[in-house]
């Protein structure tokens, strides 16, 4: 008989980020940093790990939502799965009842990305390959496969992704072993979180300078005098040449975004992150033209692949930012990559958060090694905290995300950790409400 996809479990694991106010932003002031993490199991006893990532309350409607998909899942012949992970996208993405909560959007889309980062994660533990470089060996016609093209053929045809992945080709191996020993590029949102102090500010900064980071990256948008004398403290910190971007996590609307930001422009700010509502591709854009020559950065809310075609269609975004759990996991930010490949704009993935740094670094080194050959003008996101909670944390060495070696996606939490996380059983959570 043939080995069989057994069991998707789904558990909501939480982790209590509020009480040190990590990852406190302008729309996001007390987040509880938490994910829906989802095992694979198969018939032959293997396994495979992903996750999608929420900021506390809402994270057992996620969890809810991976297991309305499992039964999609559950029963189907692994080496199928792992032949046409297309398909297998599909099959998630196009179930006709679920989709109907999207579609390819919220709640259930972010369910279906954390069982394919699962599977893709269960694909490379089984070749003993990390997702990155699983990736950047396969044929550019087996990549092209994955994608779906039906929105997508008014802005990238099928024939255009083929063209993009054969021209990166001869350069694969040498790209990947320069990926090795030298690591990619990153930036740290470490010192900006909005709850944080001006001494801690300061101190975090000057700390991420001489870790050898040249971006950090402030939260800004809830008070404007604030905002002015944080970045005036953090360019005092940082010197001239190391680049500052500002995320407003979506706290303006399009005028206010663009008088805000001329307030910070006399800082140097490298790029302004969600000025407005991320649906709002033509704000985006209008924002864009205002503010030039401070670049707009988006991603980490845009939905799907037909969403960022549409951005970059419209000129809204100098950096993309795609995310790991957001669109539908590994397969649709396959398609996002060459997107973004085909309109020349750089992608900067959004991270942070549990588990994103850990994922999202697959994509950006194989977008390094097999679809754009470059990382001129791109930065992977870090921030430093929780990845003790993974088997195979993120390294990071002189503001560089060093390469996994260890196969899979890098997603695997440590049991000890999920027992003591669990919502609401765990006994963090059991001690922190006897508080």
């Amino acid at each position: 008989m043939s080995e069989l996809i057994s069991a998707v479990d789904a558990v909501d694991v939480r982790f209590p980020t509020s009480l040190e106010l990590d990852g406190s932003d302008a729309m996001n002031p007390e987040p509880d940093y938490s994910a829906a993490y989802v095992t694979i199991r198969t018939s032959g006893g293997d396994e495979g790990h992903g996750l999608a990532f929420t900021v506390g309350r809402g994270n057992d409607v996620e969890v809810a939502a991976v297991r309305a998909l499992a039964p999609l899942v559950v029963g189907l012949p692994v080496e199928e799965v792992l032949n046409d992970l297309g398909g297998f996208s599909r099959r998630l993405t196009g179930d006709s009842q679920l989709r109907w909560l999207g579609p390819e959007k919220g709640v259930i889309h972010m369910a279906a990305a954390a069982i394919v980062n699962a599977v893709w994660d269960l694909y490379g533990r089984r070749t003993g390959k990390p997702v990155w470089r699983l990736l950047a060996e396969l044929p550019p016609e087996q990549l092209v496969d994955l994608v779906d093209f039906r929105y997508l053929k008014d802005a990238l045809t099928r024939d255009e992704a083929l063209d993009i992945l054969r021209r990166a080709e001869p350069g694969r191996a040498e790209r990947a072993a320069h990926l090795l020993e030298h690591g990619y590029p990153a930036y740290t949102t470490t010192p900006g979180w909005l709850g944080y102090d001006d001494e801690k500010l300061v101190r975090l900064s000057k700390e991420a300078v001489a870790d050898g980071f040249s971006q950090i990256k402030l939260k800004v948008g809830a008070d404007r005098a604030d905002d002015e004398r944080r970045m005036r403290l953090a360019r005092e910190a940082v010197g001239p040449d190391i680049r500052i971007a500002v995320d407003a996590n979506q706290a303006w609307g399009v005028q206010q975004a663009i008088d805000w930001m001329r307030a910070l422009v006399p800082y140097d700010p490298y790029w302004i992150e969600e000025p407005t509502s991320p649906d709002d591709i033509l704000g985006h854009a209008a924002i864009r033209k205002a503010l030039a020559p401070v670049k707009v950065a988006t991603g980490e809310h845009t939905h799907n692949q037909v969403m960022f075609k549409q951005l970059l269609q419209a000129g809204s975004l100098d950096i993309l930012q795609m995310d790991a759990s957001r669109t539908a996991g590994v397969t649709e930010n396959v398609a996002i990559l060459l997107l973004a490949a085909k309109f020349g704009v750089p992608v900067c993935p959004h991270a942070g958060g549990v588990g994103l740094c850990e994922m999202v670094q697959h994509l950006a080194m194989f977008d390094y090694v097999a679809v754009s050959g470059t990382t001129e003008n791109r930065v992977i996101e870090y921030v430093d905290h929780l990845h003790e909670h993974f088997t195979d944390p993120v390294r990071i060495r002189e503001g560089r995300y060093l390469a996994p070696t260890a196969p899979g996606i890098s997603a695997e939490l440590h049991p000890d950790s999920v027992a003591a996380h669990r919502y609401p059983e765990g006994p963090v959570w059991e001690a922190k409400a006897g508080t």
